[in-house]
This record gives C-alpha cells, structure tokens and sequence, in this order.
C-alpha cells in the first residue's frame, strides 16, 4: 500500500556545475534528478548516528580499537573486538 507524502515545490539556486553533477549521478542510477536529490536530502536528514554510534566512533577515533578487525564471521570480528 502506498502512502501518499505531502510534498511541497520549492525552488533553490544552485551552481550550474552542482546541477550538472547531480544530473549525471542521477542518471547513472537511472533515477529523476528530483527522485536523487530527494532522496540524498532524507537520507541526510534523518541519519543521525545514535549514542551508541557515536560512543564507537570516538573509540575508533581515539585508538583504543587495536589491531585489525577479522571480518570473516561475525563470531571472529566480536572475538577480533575482544567482546
């Protein structure tokens, strides 16, 4: 079922390059430059990390994660994480 969001036109003044750019990422996800912008500006709205994403971020930032993750299994990166 398909919900119906109200939406409403807006127009912006952008540098014709950025228009230019857009359009080309657009079109290689075969997507309307308005669907892609549309899409972009959700997606940078409304993702913000959480408290635990940021907590992990300042230990990755910070160093206190040693060593190199082991992606293999998701056993091995918890016991790579020494969790």
């Amino acid at each position: 079922m398909d919900i119906a969001v109200p939406k409403k036109a807006q127009s912006f003044r952008l540098p014709v390059q950025l228009i230019e750019r857009l359009k080309e990422m657009a079109k290689r996800q075969n997507r309307s430059l308005n669907n892609f912008v549309e899409c972009a500006l959700l997606d940078l709205a409304f993702s913000e990390p959480n408290a635990d994403t940021i907590a992990a971020i300042e230990e990755a930032k910070n160093g206190k994660l040693s060593g190199p993750l082991d992606v293999s299994s998701l056993e091995a990166m918890y016991k790579s994480m020494d969790l």
